[in-house]
């Protein structure tokens, strides 16, 4: 992985946290023009976006204004003094917005998703001073994700961000896409000097949960949010269900807490840390027990020729758990993430054993 410490900086000079706001797409001129109006008075919003070329599942819907609306976005400009960002997906794109001064490009989870097409991007921007934010991919595959920083940054181009939008969920979820936190925790580990952006509007996918994820996103020490606003949202073209008013956007941020993420570490927290640490350490000893007697049981199996899983043994160990795992005061979720992957791993070593 190259070196990313220079691409922190264009960002740092915005004061954090960075709010990108506008409406998901551009409609009309007066739509475009007045939302932005109405954004700059809040006082509120660093960049205005709109969405010009849309990506849709189907035929037929609605796939933005095309090129016309790059021009109302440059009058956004000239009367707001705001800069202003689009999303882009081949090299035409590229070109176009390049053309109308737009101040930041963003790549679509939709494009991310596809190497040749970032790849196109880049070659499109080589040798520029572009400015770029880049979306996760539609699935949680933050190598991918990383693939297409590399493949913009190995363009030549050093003022790079990231955009945590969530991902395709599968069944039943309160999100439009989940958030999947730990993989823009990992990015950022990763990469710690890439500022990373939060999309809660296509995390939440309704206006409900916006300040929730909103907050949480800033407790994560994200440098800012995208959030979709419009000057009536229930009449927009598309995605109106998550977007909100500038006004009611302005109300939103007030309440939200900014918390420190301080240089160094007082003495308070530095001994919390020291005992996590310890705890952590005696987990991973417990687990090692844990899975020695997974051997164990490996080795009677194999001896006794019985199969690896036992259904109604699992179930039983489900049950139990969840039902213990409440009364501490911890997440259903949580407990089935701890018990599958404490699962696969013992059917992993039971399976060494069985197949020596």
């Amino acid at each position: 992985m190259q070196n990313f410490e220079s691409i922190y900086n264009w960002f740092t000079k915005l004061k954090r946290p960075i709010i990108i706001s506008g409406p998901c797409s551009a409609e009309t001129e007066k739509q475009v023009i007045e939302t932005a109006q109405r954004l700059k008075k809040t006082g509120k919003v660093s960049i205005f976006r709109a969405g010009i070329w849309k990506p849709r599942t189907r035929p037929n819907a609605f796939e933005g204004i095309g090129e016309i609306g790059l021009e109302w976005l440059k009058n956004v400009k000239i009367e707001t003094g705001l800069p202003i960002t689009v999303e882009v997906a081949n090299a035409s794109h590229v070109e176009k917005a390049l053309e109308y001064g737009v101040d930041i490009l963003w790549i679509g989870a939709r494009t991310t998703v596809n190497p040749f097409s970032v790849q196109e991007i880049a070659d499109s921007i080589k040798g520029t001073n572009t400015k770029i934010l880049i979306k996760n991919p539609i699935n949680p595959d933050i190598d991918l994700w990383i693939g297409a920083i590399e493949r913009i940054q190995n363009a030549g181009i050093t003022q790079i961000g990231a955009i945590a939008r969530g991902f395709s969920k599968y069944g039943e979820s309160k999100y439009r896409n989940t958030p999947l936190w730990h993989i823009p925790i990992e990015l950022k580990r990763r990469l710690p000097n890439i500022p990373i952006i939060c999309d809660p509007s296509h995390i939440c996918g309704n206006r409900t949960l916006l300040h929730e994820v909103s907050q949480k996103a800033l407790d994560l020490d994200f440098d800012g949010l995208m959030i979709e606003s419009h000057i009536t949202p229930d009449e927009a073209w598309s995605d109106a269900q998550q977007q909100i008013t500038p006004e009611k956007l302005a109300e939103m941020l007030e309440t939200l807490i900014i918390r420190n993420n301080p240089s160094k570490i007082d003495k308070h927290l530095a001994q919390y840390r020291e005992q996590i640490d310890n705890i952590d350490e005696l987990l991973l000893d417990m687990i090692e027990q844990r899975m020695q007697v997974s051997k164990n049981i490996g080795a009677y199996k194999k001896s006794n020729k019985i199969t690896i899983l036992q259904t109604n043994r699992w179930n039983e160990i489900i049950k139990q758990t969840l039902e213990k795992g409440k009364e501490k005061g911890l997440s259903e979720v949580f407990i089935m993430r701890y018990l599958n992957a404490l699962h696969e791993e013992s059917i992993n070593q039971q399976n060494i054993i069985m197949n020596k």
